[in-house]
């Protein structure tokens, strides 16, 4: 993908968190093009030099990698000119920890001239090293797919949420040294990220905020409640919760509605973008998640949606992530929408069996949209695929990572 943008547009820019592989995938593109060049803007020297002089750091005859834009927004204006002197593809290549177009008091941003590639914490097919294509196969098929048992269960599931996908986490062992992982990128986070492209105030109340965060991960972001579980006032909060998505760490699910459903409620939803950060902010290891009181439910609904939102960053097929709640509080925890007007809907669920009420949030999606629902899902830790009806079937959770287009 990286590739095929560089070869016809002007500027590419890799977004993405920390510990998720930009720099390295950049290097790699790099080492591709000859006569490229490479400067990384956490080097003191060179960030010096990029301040003093922005119009010359930025001029180049062949592809430059600027690592960590975000810490110099002051090259972007330069880099336009650039661009607009020679209309040559693959002149720069951009990487950062934040999502550039949000940030404040940011020149110009290049419009029309990008294109941008996110990063995600590594997918459950990127890990075991197999293309997942669960979005692009349900559209397809016309949300008719077929899928063979699945010896996983549901402590395997829990076992791969908890893990997450920094690739740093992945490769240490579970247990104390990726609790250490996670908590020294809570500070890296706080301490370098966020302070990059922000003053906060109070930065022990950002790290309660992402305590707060991560107990509400798949709920709707209540933004008074939260405000109140945390002690900021709410224009604060709104400012903090801003923050923790522009550096990738939370992202809000917006509320989907149409014509037909009038009564959808417009809050978002909540998920932590790695859920095995999330779950070490709430102290949930292995062990405790065997407590029959352990918080399951959302840890793997936050997995799934994370799972289907990375998919969306590389499907073929044009598809936006949404979640649906009326004022019945009748829900559905995703909302797949293609461009056509085409829709499917997902449910999670943490147990090993479906029973039929598990599908009464799709069932009143389907009864209003009619011939625009192609399908309804419920994913599950158990083993096999169940039809619930027409349009209607149980999919075990693997599904997200082991389903193929044609």
């Amino acid at each position: 993908m990286a590739l095929e943008a560089l070869a016809d547009t002007r500027v590419v820019v890799v977004n993405g968190a920390r510990q998720v592989g930009k720099s390295t995938l950049a290097r790699m593109l790099i080492e591709r093009s000859a006569g490229a060049r490479e400067l990384y803007l956490d080097d003191p020297a060179v960030r010096a030099a990029a301040e003093a002089d922005p119009s010359a750091f930025v001029r180049h005859d062949g592809l430059l990698l600027i690592d960590e834009i975000q810490r110099v927004p002051e090259l972007l204006l330069p880099i336009k000119r650039e661009v607009d002197r020679d209309t040559r593809p693959g002149r720069y290549l951009l990487t950062g920890s934040a999502r550039l177009l949000g940030l404040r008091d940011l020149p110009d941003a290049l419009p029309g001239r990008t294109e941008t590639i996110e990063l995600w914490p590594l997918s459950q097919g990127e890990i075991d090293s197999a293309p997942d294509g669960f979005v692009d196969a349900l559209f397809q098929h016309g949300g008719q797919v077929a899928m063979r048992p699945c010896a996983l269960t549901k402590r395997d599931y829990v076992a791969r949420a908890l893990r997450g996908g920094y690739p740093e986490a992945v490769r240490r062992d579970p247990g104390r040294r990726r609790a250490r992982f996670f908590d020294s990128y809570v500070t890296d986070l706080i301490t370098r990220d966020v302070r990059q492209i922000s003053d906060i105030e109070r930065p022990a109340e950002m790290r309660r905020l992402l305590g707060v965060v991560a107990a509400r991960m798949g709920t709707l972001a209540v933004v008074q409640s939260m405000a109140g579980d945390v002690g900021l006032p709410r224009m604060t909060l709104s400012r903090y919760l801003d923050l923790l998505e522009l550096v990738f760490v939370i992202k809000r699910v917006p509320a989907w509605s149409s014509n037909l459903t009038t009564r959808a409620i417009s809050t978002p939803k909540l998920i932590v973008t790695d859920s095995g950060l999330g779950a070490r902010l709430i102290g949930l290891s292995a062990e405790r998640a065997l407590d029959p009181t352990a918080p399951i439910g959302p840890l793997l609904e936050n997995f799934a949606i994370g799972e289907v939102a990375r998919q969306l960053t590389w499907t073929e097929e044009p598809v936006q992530l949404f979640h649906y709640r009326d004022r019945d509080k009748v829900e559905v925890d995703m909302v797949l929408e293609h461009a056509s007007g085409d829709v499917i809907g997902i449910e999670v669920k943490a147990a090993e069996t479906v029973r039929r009420d598990d599908f009464r949030g799709l069932r009143h999606l389907a009864d209003r949209l009619g011939a625009r629902f192609l399908a309804g899902i419920v994913l599950y830790a158990g083993e096999q695929q169940l039809a619930f009806g027409e349009k209607l079937s149980a999919l075990p959770m693997a599904a997200l990572w082991s389903l193929r287009p044609a």
